[in-house]
């Protein structure tokens, strides 16, 4: 069980897992393989999304 509760809502589209690798199939030289980095276009990489915002009526 966590200790603390998250202080930002995790985002809706990557719960949270905003940076993937992806593997495109081809190889280096050294054989290793060629991966792409792709970030959640949603919360552009930071895993969270900013809270909404609040109406809050004023006067009368």
């Amino acid at each position: 069980m966590p200790q603390h509760a998250p202080t930002m809502p995790l985002c809706r589209e990557c719960d949270g897992f905003p940076v993937v690798a992806i593997t495109t199939g081809t190889r280096h030289d050294d054989g290793t393989r060629v991966t792409l980095r792709v970030a959640c276009r949603a919360c552009q990489g930071t895993g969270h999304t900013a809270r909404a915002m609040r109406l809050v009526r004023a006067g009368r």
